[in-house]
This record gives structure tokens, sequence and C-alpha cells, in this order.
């Protein structure tokens, strides 16, 4: 890690003024995702919102970006001589929901661009189910070009079936991969724990959970998209207002 240059893909949207409510606590809001690979210096820290994506919004609030993106943990770990570089860039990666459109089209461009940052590695940060989905995808691109992955998730599940060289488990709320809201010593310590499977894992498929617990209410897990514990009103109000997201995303992505 000490000659590395580390990069960072994330599912975070940049901030809009234009595109509605984006900050801590925000309402989904489907008007503010991206279609389409992006990317920003890491010589400031950018703002970034997941408000266009499906974090557990019951029990965190986004209020922390480095809880999600943890280019502030990179720094910290690049001044203590942990690796050599950062990248220039960081790359945002959409959640197209079409696995044809993230493999042909949105991992091919985050690998072109990863190669002309000439990265050695990346950490890839996800924050909902879908982001889950696509990031894993994108570390198998990645490995395949020569730029080693690891993945620093909340679910599980989801990146173990689809099958990627390295994850770092932090069994915290969607939307905490990269640390414990408010807590900066976590999160130069998950994102060091990252590297260390980046170093160290010695077979593809590599899982390490971190020591870190949630330390909100316990019920989180029960309670994240469960409809067996919501009555019917509360499930049809659910449902008409997914159908509204719905039509903001098709506006989106028609101005785009």
């Amino acid at each position: 890690m000490a000659q590395s240059t580390i990069g960072i893909v994330t599912t975070a949207a940049p901030y809009r003024a234009d595109k509605g409510e984006q900050g801590p606590g925000a309402t989904y809001n489907g008007a503010a995702k991206f279609f389409s690979v992006y990317s920003d210096s890491t010589a400031s820290e950018p703002q970034l919102c997941i408000s266009h994506i499906a974090y557990d919004r019951a029990h965190t609030t986004a209020q922390d970006q480095g809880s999600y993106f943890p280019l502030k943990a990179l720094k910290a770990l690049l001044a203590a001589g942990k690796i050599k570089k950062i990248a220039p860039r960081f790359h945002g990666l959409p959640t197209n929901r079409s696995q044809k459109m993230t493999i042909e089209v949105d991992c091919a461009e985050l690998v072109c661009r990863c190669r002309e940052d000439a990265m050695d590695a990346v950490l890839l940060v996800p924050n909902c189910p879908v982001c889950h989905q696509s990031v894993s995808l994108a570390a198998r691109a990645l490995e395949e070009a020569g730029i080693s992955a690891v993945i620093m998730g909340c679910t599980r599940d989801i990146v173990e079936h689809v099958g990627v060289p390295r994850l770092l488990f932090n069994n915290f709320p969607l939307g905490n991969s990269a640390g414990l809201p408010n807590d900066p010593d976590s999160q130069i310590r998950i994102a060091s724990l990252a590297l260390d499977l980046l170093e160290n894992a010695n077979k593809p498929r590599t899982t390490e959970q971190s020591p870190y617990r949630w330390n909100g209410a316990g019920n989180w897990q029960r309670d994240y998209s469960n409809a067996a514990i919501l009555s019917k009103e509360e499930i049809a109000q659910r449902r008409e207002e997914f159908d509204r997201v719905k039509l903001d995303v098709r506006r989106a992505r028609a101005a785009e």
C-alpha cells in the first residue's frame, strides 16, 4: 500500500441546487439521480448527497459525508504514510438498474477513467441495495483490467452473491459503508482495514467484517424494507410515493 495510488468510486451524487432537497434526512429524491459515470477532483472535499437512493432513512440521516465517502479518511492515511498517493479524481458510478447497461457501458467507462488516473487500487463505496450490485460488477471489471478492488459495504449477501475480489463488511444501516457517522476515528480505521484487505487477501471472494458495532437503535436490521411490520395503509402510501419517485426519475433521465 505504501507504494500504491488509491482511488475512490462512489454512488453518491453531486449536489445540484436545482434538484430539490438533497441534504441530511431528505426524502427519496429521484430528480437528483445521475445516469452516467462522472468524475471530480480529490484536491478538496466535494459536496455529495445520497438522497437519490434507498439508504436507511429510519435509522440514519446522511448528515456526515465521511460515513459514505472516505476521502477525508484516505487523506489521513496518506499523511500517515499508509499509501503513496490518492488518485487525482474520484469517480461516480450510476445505479441504472440494468446489469447490461452497468457492465457494457458504465463499468467500461469507469475502467477507462481509472486507467487514465494510473490507479493501482480502488475503494468502492455503495449506499443502497442496487448500489451494492452495481459496484460489485464494477469491482469485477476493475480487477479484470488489472486494478485491484475492495468494496466497503453494508449488504454482505448481495456482494457475495455477485462474487467480488474483496469485501470489507460493515454491519451498519445502509448509508454508512465508510464508517460510523460523526466518528472520524472509526472512518479512518475502517478505511485502513479496507487497505489491509487489499494488501493481504490471498484468494478471490475474500470477506472480512470490521469490528465496529452500530451505535444507534438495535432494530435497524428488522425494520429496513420490511413490509411485514407495515399496515396496509402504510404500504399503499409508500407505493404511491414510489410511483411519484419513478416519474421524477423518468423526467430527470429525459433532461440529461
